[in-house]
């Protein structure tokens, strides 16, 4: 997909979805929601507000289809996969890729990753 001329301009320069999906306990594929995704979301929209990030949305996804890997997110018009686990992670997710336009390699998902071998 891409822009054509005479689109509107983007709403918004960044949407971040961090999937909050709940599944039943003991499934096998668990979920991000038991894995703390919800936290980690408000405290992201809460920093994203504290640094000034008013072009930036953070919101709740459904299921994203990779929650054996969870918590996850994905961050447009990049579509770069991230795994936080902590509060440290959200914040270096939001300083080097939301604020300074970098990556967070280390915490990057590949298409790969998860995938049965």
């Amino acid at each position: 997909m891409s822009v054509r001329a005479g689109d509107p301009a983007p709403y918004y320069d960044c949407h971040v979805f961090v999937c909050t999906n709940e599944r039943p306990a003991g499934h096998p594929r668990g979920c991000c929601k038991a894995r703390g995704s919800e936290k980690l979301r408000d405290y992201m929209k809460a920093r994203a507000k504290e640094l000034g990030l008013k072009r930036v949305r953070i919101n709740s996804a459904g299921c994203l289809d990779r929650c054996e890997l969870g918590p996850t997110m994905v961050v447009y018009p990049e579509g770069i996969w991230y795994r936080p686990q902590t509060r440290e992670d959200i914040d270096e997710i939001l300083r080097a890729h939301l604020v300074e336009g970098g990556r967070v390699g280390r915490l990057m998902l590949k298409p790969e990753d998860g995938l049965a071998k």
